[in-house]
């Protein structure tokens, strides 16, 4: 797989449909790569399905080990350019390594019996068809599949390849209508021309699409080899650049160590790193596909066996924290996740049936017995430990939850359940009248304070930039709170690739919306996902203005240059439960509050 670094931005995607329903509800993939070159490797097809039969496949034994992992679908990567372009079902069209037994068929009956779906990879690439191969020999068979259809096709140029491929989804779409979708290892010139995709939405409309690196408009998903870099390293979030709800799905290797397929290697598979990222990936929504390194005749090696055996029960303790969740912090509301106290570090999850039932996910625990998260305006009822049930201590004030006498922590992951009443101490958007001093056409102010995080006001590229709430009168005003659009990076991976969120900015309150006075709060938001908060000293005052004076992305990265989306943005009047700041200013009393009397 070749990782592509950059993105675009999907300008018609349908972002949700009943066809994705299935992955939506998941939370993650098993990611099998297994084909002619799984080790020791063989060039005689018939000999490879041989060695795959008399070693005792059986498509119940991926299903089995896919329930393990808490995974819901299985996608398979067997028709792959650096796996010898083998097709494990019995096909008519010639070209590549086909089976006389229907593996695929096999495993689509065996996953659906069991209640899980069968995605089949399906690649676009030539470039490797002589690898691993004595000179002047192919993987691909030009002159048979030419003489298939009638006329001249090099298999080994990108549109002869597309041609036969085109062929091969076809064919795969009329045999399997059980089948739930396609992965799909970037694109074609050929695909596109010729209509593919459009083709499979007429002829199977229940099939997802998913293509790995591109953020292509017509895929249900955009899939991303898990990157590396970020801190905490589990944290793979940090380098997602495609704003929910587009479906988002990070794939990963559970051995350290190796290529995706096996390679005849018994590598470890890094348990807390493994199993951060599963967890993680949850808090924001992203759906985990988990590459084992499926041997020959289908089994893996006894390193991932043994974690697939302990992840069964590990995650099966806190399952009602991750099933039926989306992330926490973003469109579907929740704590607010990231760094918190003392080092600590996690995710947090909200149910989607009930919006008030949380759960915090400490990965990283915090040095000491504390542990403190933004309530993001939710007042707090109960908490407990989810995996022992024990009631854990709490106080709320100031806009933070604080869970204290905490003892023992997991190694993995401490999940606490969180009960709350309601949210409270929000002035409702709906009242807001939104303003700026730059928006790009078709993306106002006003889409910053609708309650859709389908909308989002642009700033045009503009800094410093206003956004502006009239509350309609006098209120008090006790914190901003800000979602900003999660289409870029968090943290810089490089010159041309960095985070589009606000760095520095001021804020301004006005009894009259014309004399603002001094700022009453300045400085730094972090370049972080999720909800963030401006809290200042409680004033009263009916307008509020937050000026962005710089964004982190540098003028290198010429996309995300000075560029600022905020999907919502919102006035906190209180904080929840109580536990707001003595002082209490009013602007008809002192117009020109200055900096000194910032919180």
């Amino acid at each position: 797989m070749a990782i592509i670094f950059g993105s675009t931005v999907p300008a018609h995607a349908e972002l949700t449909h009943p066809r994705q329903e299935y992955l939506r509800d998941a939370q993650g993939g098993l990611f099998l790569h297994w084909g002619m070159r799984t080790s020791p490797g063989y060039t005689s097809c018939s000999a490879w399905e041989s060695a795959v039969t008399s070693g005792g496949w059986s498509p119940s034994y991926w299903v089995t080990e896919a329930q393990k992992l808490h995974t819901q679908y299985l996608v398979l990567a067997t028709f792959h350019s650096r796996l010898g372009y083998a097709r494990p079902w019995p096909s008519v069209i010639p070209g590549t390594c086909r089976t006389n037994r229907d593996f695929l068929g096999e495993l689509i009956t065996a996953a659906n019996a069991k209640g899980l779906k069968v995605i089949l990879y399906m690649t676009d690439d030539p470039k490797w068809h002589t690898e691993g191969l004595p000179s002047g020999q192919s993987w691909l068979n030009s002159q048979a599949y030419s003489n298939y259809k009638g006329h001249d096709v090099d298999l080994s140029t990108r549109d002869g390849f597309g041609e036969f491929s085109y062929d091969l989804f076809v064919e795969v779409m009329q045999k399997y209508p059980n089948l739930s979708g396609f992965w799909i290892d970037n694109d074609n010139a050929y695909w596109e021309s010729h209509g593919l995709y459009e083709k499979i939405r007429k002829d199977r409309p229940s099939f997802t699409l998913s293509n790995n690196n591109e953020d292509t408009p017509i895929m249900d998903m955009i899939s991303n080899e898990q990157k590396t870099g970020m801190t905490p390293s589990y944290d793979y979030p940090q380098a997602v650049y495609t704003a929910a709800p587009r479906l988002i799905e990070a794939d990963y290797k559970l051995p350290t160590g190796g290529a995706w397929w096996y390679s005849g290697s018994n590598s470890e598979v890094d348990y807390k790193l493994t199993l951060g990222r599963y967890v993680t990936n949850a808090g924001s929504s992203i759906k985990s596909l988990m590459a084992e390194t499926a041997m020959v005749n289908g089994k893996f090696p006894s390193n991932q066996v043994n974690f697939n055996n302990f992840a069964n029960g590990y995650l099966q303790a806190i399952w009602e924290s991750l099933e039926g969740t989306e992330g926490g912090g973003y469109l579907n509301g929740g704590l607010k996740p990231g760094f918190w106290n003392d080092g600590a570090h996690g995710v947090t999850t909200v149910r989607r049936n009930d919006p008030n039932v949380h759960y915090i996910h400490v990965i990283t625990r915090p040095s000491g017995s504390t542990l403190t998260v933004r309530d993001n305006g939710y007042r707090v009822a109960r908490v407990r430990n989810l995996r022992s049930g024990a009631q854990v201590s709490f106080t709320q004030g100031g806009g933070k939850l604080t869970l204290s006498g905490i003892s023992a922590w997991d190694d993995y992951d401490t999940v606490f359940r969180v009960e709350t009443v309601a949210r409270e101490g929000i002035i409702p958007p709906s009242t807001y009248t939104m303003s700026a001093s730059s928006s790009a056409s078709g993306h106002g102010p006003s889409e910053a304070a609708d309650g859709d995080y389908l909308s989002y006001w642009d700033s045009n590229k503009v800094t410093p930039v206003s956004l502006r709430f009239d509350l309609g009168s006098a209120k008090r005003v006790q914190y901003i709170g800000i979602n900003q659009r999660e289409d870029s990076v968090s943290y810089a991976r490089s010159d041309t690739e960095q985070s589009a969120r606000i760095r520095d900015y001021r804020v301004y309150v006005s009894s009259d919306g014309s004399n603002w006075g001094n700022p009453v709060k300045s400085g730094t938001l972090p370049s972080h996902r999720g909800v963030q908060f401006i809290d200042l000293t409680a004033v009263t005052a009916r307008h509020v203005r937050l000026e962005v004076v710089s964004t982190w992305a540098a003028s290198s990265d010429t996309t995300r240059y000075k560029r600022l989306r905020v999907d919502e943005a919102w006035i906190g009047s209180n904080y929840a439960g109580g536990g707001g700041l003595d002082m209490d200013v009013s602007l008809d009393a002192n117009p020109n509050i200055d900096a000194t009397m910032s919180n």
